[in-house]
């Protein structure tokens, strides 16, 4: 299985099953163009801000460097749900509680807004409600507990319940797990025909797409100019929504982010009966290990398998054992049951596991970092960069006002703290 630090990879599930196709081509950009804002990322981030841009009266241009969905936005495992990759105390820390309620309530709000989108643009992609935060182990189920108890008492947040018994058998079938929070609010879908959806509704918006054409640097100035290798766009704003992929684009933002490879298996369809001995009320779920598995059906019920981790391209050892038998020892009804896909893709992670947006001078704007939780805030970054170009900065700021440190160690001591750390908390899931 490769990464996205290879050329080529497996295919996904998600590339085999697509039902959105462009409004129009997306050729390489050739020549020189200007518009009002280039923005550069064909993720969900990227083709969010596109698409608000445009719907404000802006003339935008995206730049993908491969194909829109390329990345983590047409890769991941699909899940969506209120908060952020690190927990609520870490902002609340931060910030104070008062800043903290209000990213909460942002986070939420990037729930609502990837329904409010599909719904609104049309776009087929198997949108579902219902998610499991699973506990592994008693002190996940005290840390579960405590987390409901917090939420609900500081935020306000009623809409999780503990489950546990019988009452969680009727939603994953498996004994594996002493309780679990059942959030109302978190969901899943087809990542990619979203993002998908996302691009075509920026076209019929206006927005030209040019797909193949990765931005090499930007010229800051006013207008500013994004050279790519056949062309050149000079906009007077620039929003970088490359995520995983930004390289040294910005070399202020140089540390703050590192890839992450994760790797996603998906089943034969399991029919009815079988899917009913899984997930009975087509939940989505993940565990409470700091490297955490998830799984959730496909619209043809599939079971499609999240999990394990990498920092440095390769894919880990014994990776496809390791997967088959964690399935395995969850659904012992799965005994035998056919893997028609293996692929994995790079996520980006910031130090503090919170999202790292903000701005460059006056003009160029990024949204990084949604370390495994990007799914509904990338398009809520989307709404916020084209608020703040529209002159309302105040929702954008909200999350730009985080804190965000470099990782340690350098550029040649990065990855190995990093995979140093990540052995010590895999020990500890495992205590």
């Amino acid at each position: 299985m490769a990464t996205a630090a290879q050329t080529d990879r497996p295919a996904s599930y998600y590339r085999d099953s697509i039902a959105v196709r462009p409004e129009q081509a997306c050729p390489p950009l050739e020549g020189d163009r200007r518009v009002d804002v280039c923005v550069i990322g064909g993720g969900i981030t990227g083709c969010s801000a596109a698409l608000h841009l445009a719907e404000r009266g802006y003339r935008v241009a995206l730049l993908e460097a491969r194909e829109i969905g390329f990345g983590a936005s047409g890769r991941s495992g699909g899940q969506i749900l209120p908060g952020l990759g690190t927990d609520i105390a870490t902002v609340e820390q931060a910030l104070g509680r008062e800043h903290a309620r209000e990213v909460w309530e942002l986070s939420r709000e990037a729930v609502r807004l990837t329904a409010t989108l599909i719904e609104r643009h049309a776009i087929p992609c198997d949108l579902a409600w219902g998610y499991l935060h699973a506990a592994v182990k008693p002190r996940h189920v005290r840390e579960l507990r405590q987390f409901q108890e917090r939420l609900a008492r500081d935020y306000g947040y009623e809409a999780l319940d503990w489950l546990e018994g019988e009452a969680l058998r009727e939603r994953v079938v498996t004994d594996a797990y002493p309780g679990a929070l059942f959030e109302r609010e978190g969901g899943h879908l087809h990542p990619l025909n979203y993002t998908l959806g996302l691009a075509r509704a920026a076209q019929r918006a206006g927005v030209t797409i040019h797909e193949h054409s990765p931005a090499l640097a930007i010229r800051r100035g006013q207008p500013a100019d994004v050279t790519t290798p056949r062309g050149q766009v000079s906009a007077d704003f620039v929003v970088v929504g490359a995520n995983a992929y930004l390289g040294r684009l910005l070399p202020e933002l140089e540390g703050r982010i590192m890839r992450a490879a994760n790797y996603i298996v998906a089943t034969e369809p399991l029919g009815e009966e079988r899917a009913a001995r899984v997930l009975p009320k087509n939940d989505a779920l993940s565990d409470a290990n700091f490297v955490l598995d998830y799984y959730r059906l496909s619209a043809d019920k599939r079971l499609i398998y999240g999990g394990e981790v990498s920092y440095d391209g390769r894919e880990p050892r014994g990776l496809q054992r390791r997967m088959d038998a964690k399935i395995a020892r969850l659904f012992p009804a799965l005994e035998g049951v056919r893997i028609d896909y293996r692929w994995g893709g790079d996520v980006a992670i910031t130090l503090n596991r919170a999202p790292d947006f903000g701005r460059l001078g006056h003009n160029v704007y990024y949204a990084q970092g949604y370390s495994g939780h990007g799914m509904a805030l990338a398009g809520l970054a989307g709404q916020l960069v084209a608020e703040a170009i529209g002159g309302q900065s105040e929702r954008f700021d909200a999350f730009a006002a985080m804190p965000h440190r470099r990782f340690p160690g350098g550029e040649r001591l990065r990855t190995p703290l990093l995979v140093l750390a990540t052995a010590f908390y895999k020990l500890r899931d495992r205590l």
